[in-house]
């Protein structure tokens, strides 16, 4: 069995994709638009070049998202995606992208846990937990 986060974005799930596969690495592996799939005829015209699935995988995890409906985008709330990294400056320049043009929750610091942890909301509206554990 595996989990992973399936986010949904506004329209801009491309571009946090792309932005997540700069910051993260690993391989975009999917990318498709509304538009051409069985889906297309469910969004207004304008929104069938938005995104219907996307996929970043990151060796043996991934991220999938979408473009949900337009109009019905909640904000967010009640999870985090969380990254574990195994260097501290790792965790602080993973942490200082995801943060460039979002808001910092809780600054990337050392904590009784952790060599680094700190907790942002990206500029795409995603919640993220940077955590490099001392336990590791």
């Amino acid at each position: 069995m595996r989990i992973n986060a399936y986010l949904e974005f506004d329209g801009q799930c491309q571009e946090a994709f792309k932005f997540y596969q700069s910051v993260l690495g690993g391989k975009i592996t999917a990318m498709m638009p509304f538009e051409g799939s069985p889906g297309e005829g469910h969004v207004p015209p304008g929104w069938r070049s938005k995104t219907m699935h996307a996929q970043l995988d990151l060796g043996d995890d991934v991220l999938m998202g979408s473009d949900g409906m337009p109009g019905k985008m909640e904000k967010p709330q009640g999870f985090d995606v969380s990254i574990q990294v195994q260097e501290p400056a790792e965790a602080e320049r993973i942490f200082n992208a995801l943060a460039d043009g979002g808001d910092v929750v809780m600054a990337i610091d050392e904590t009784f846990w952790a060599h680094r942890f700190g907790m942002l909301t990206d500029r795409f509206g995603t919640p993220w937990m940077v955590n490099c554990s001392k336990t590791e």
